[in-house]
């Protein structure tokens, strides 16, 4: 990938829409504005962030292909520390495409994915926290997600693993300078001390550490599966929890036959909610793969969803269903309970003692709230109240803290041990490596490949 040449994108989502945005980041940036631009006025310098209005003209057939605004972004104060020009056109799809032809042959080529951001991060603008950052912004769910985005964005994660390194490079002078003056009167930390000072930073570490299920959460949500035998009210739940008429309901059991997926945003968690056909003996070769299917799919469940009727009492295929998600992830749902009550809670405890049935209407929206409260607590343990916090949301990041503690703690060990101060040396020096693969400070071309590649074009 060439990074001193000038590429473009259309910036904006494909399809028709009020605006549409072509980006062009590089040394040629104001020379190709330059020549497919016309203002009405003459422009003899085009002023940095401001908007000018014309028109962007073909130079071969000398037409008009749209009417626009542009800006010049003049670097290092840009989004990718380069020249960049915006073009603001109309968002037909035609017009986008035939500027951006005309921006290729005036010299730039197509930006590859995540071309732009990458840039930024070559040039300083943003450490690779912040660039991967972007990217969880961009495809995030729900507000919960945007906020955990922001924050890295802002550089908090980035400012947390840049004060590890500090405190890590003074424990390693510490020990670098009884290494280098081994004879010199030079007071070192008793032993106890210096592993006191290492084990304050890997508590640091664990305790960051400890967020990740519930980022993670956040930022790729969980799946939940409702089961049920037929009939019991599960496509009627779906379309509550959705807020809309999404599966057709009708009195007839096996109405439903394929999986129905919808993601809902459940306080603040994408949920994929999956509506699946009613479990009972099958009557065909047909339904009994499908019933099948529906025992696989609540295998990979994170929330199964159990949905009883309330209004009759239970049958054994309500056990079997009990029986064999009863070590799962569960809510339990009783419907109908706008009917008489026939099933009890008492009945039920003998099957599921340690979960406490919801009695809900799917008819009429009752216990709907404290069934979204369930879903939550059973993803999320604990308290979701620490805004302030920083919250691991992204894998690679999980995987070098843990690295990172790991280090800390044979560099302790060694320490502890007595064993001479090279060999924690050494570990300090890696774990340094570790946690400056977070921020991009040690990362490789390949592992910078793989993450720019997940990118959309535009950013």
């Amino acid at each position: 990938m060439k990074l001193n040449d000038t590429i473009a994108a259309i910036s904006t989502p494909a399809g028709a829409g009020g605006i549409g945005i072509i980006r062009i980041s590089g040394p040629a940036s104001e020379e190709i504005s330059r020549l497919l631009f016309k203002s009405r006025r003459k422009i003899d310098h085009f002023k940095t962030h401001h908007l000018y209005h014309g028109e962007i003209v073909s130079p071969e057939k000398y037409t008009v292909l749209d009417e626009v605004l542009i800006t010049i972004m003049r670097k290092p104060h840009s989004y990718t520390g380069e020249d960049i020009i915006e073009i603001n056109c109309h968002g037909g799809p035609i017009i986008l495409q035939a500027i951006l032809s005309e921006v290729i042959k005036a010299g730039a080529r197509h930006a590859e994915p995540g071309e732009f951001t990458r840039r930024a991060f070559l040039n300083n603008r943003l450490d690779l926290s912040q660039a991967e950052a972007v990217s969880d912004m961009i495809a995030a769910k729900t507000d919960r997600g945007l906020d955990l985005a922001i924050s890295h964005l802002k550089g908090n994660l980035s400012e947390k693993v840049q004060a590890f390194r500090s405190s890590i490079i003074g424990i390693l002078a510490l020990l670098e300078t009884s290494i280098d003056f081994p004879e010199e009167d030079i007071e070192i930390p008793l032993t106890s001390n210096l592993a006191g000072k290492i084990q304050l930073i890997i508590d640091e570490l664990r305790e960051l550490l400890s967020t990740y299920h519930e980022g993670k959460v956040y930022r790729d949500g969980i799946s939940a599966v409702i089961a049920g035998k037929p009939n019991v009210g599960k496509s009627s739940l779906l379309n509550r929890l959705l807020g809309e008429k999404r599966v057709i309901v009708t009195p007839i059991p096996g109405t439903t036959r394929d999986f129905i997926e919808e993601v809902v945003n459940i306080k603040g968690i994408p949920v994929k909610l999956t509506d699946t056909a009613g479990i009972r003996d099958a009557e065909n070769i047909i339904e009994k793969e499908g019933v099948e299917l529906v025992w696989k799919k609540l295998s990979s469940a994170d929330v199964v969803i159990i949905v009883l009727d309330g209004s009759e009492k239970l049958t054994g295929e309500d056990l079997e269903i009990i029986k064999k998600n009863k070590s799962r992830n569960c809510a339990l749902v009783i419907n109908k309970s706008d009917l008489t009550h026939i099933l009890t809670d008492q009945e039920l405890d003998s099957f599921l003692p340690d979960i406490r049935p919801l009695w809900i209407s799917a008819k009429y929206g009752e216990g709907l709230s404290a069934l979204k409260d369930q879903i939550h607590s059973l993803i999320i343990s604990g308290t979701d109240d620490h805004r302030s916090e920083i919250i691991i949301t992204n894998l690679r990041h999980n995987t070098a803290l843990e690295k990172t503690a790991d280090l800390l703690s044979k560099a302790r060990g060694n320490v502890l041990e007595g064993i001479s101060p090279e060999f924690a040396a050494l570990d300090l020096r890696e774990s340094l490596e570790s946690l400056g693969e977070i921020v991009g400070e040690t990362v490789n071309e390949e592992v910078l490949d793989r993450i720019f590649s997940t990118f959309c074009i535009g950013k």
